[in-house]
């Protein structure tokens, strides 16, 4: 039985260390994140909950604004491909996250359009490479 136990409880540690892509990620520099759940696709975006459980969104804290992650592809254990609409539905893009060997998140937007976020009044894009960190 105590094997058991032992052989449950490291399966269940190996499974939170494979779950890459679920969390909250920040920038500190702009002042923006992710909130993922790339496994259960169970997250509320909050205001907005007539969209219904999504695999996550992009958030700033000086913006109100969302850009939804409408569908994820798992592409190995660190890298993930993103389809992400503002939530106007009047942009959209593709882009690539992963974790990278120092632990930090890189999301890279690739084609469409550029992620921005009003600052004091002003669109300012974000970078089409960006580090976030787990928080």
């Amino acid at each position: 039985m105590a094997t058991f136990m032992g052989l449950a409880f490291a399966t269940a540690l190996n499974a939170q260390g494979r779950q890459v892509f679920k969390g909250h990620l920040y920038n500190d520099e702009y002042q923006v994140y992710l909130d993922i759940d790339f496994y259960q696709k169970n997250i509320l975006v909050p205001n907005q909950e007539i969209f219904g459980q999504l695999p996550g969104y992009f958030g700033a804290k000086r913006d109100m604004r969302k850009w939804l992650i409408t569908d994820i592809k798992l592409l190995n254990d660190s890298t993930a491909r993103v389809d992400i609409i503002n939530d106007y539905g009047s942009e959209d893009l593709s882009a690539t996250l992963y974790k990278d060997k120092n632990g930090n998140y890189i999301l890279k937007q690739g084609e469409g359009s550029t992620i921005k976020i009003v600052v004091d009044r002003k669109w300012v894009k974000i970078p089409k490479t960006l580090v976030l960190h787990k928080k």
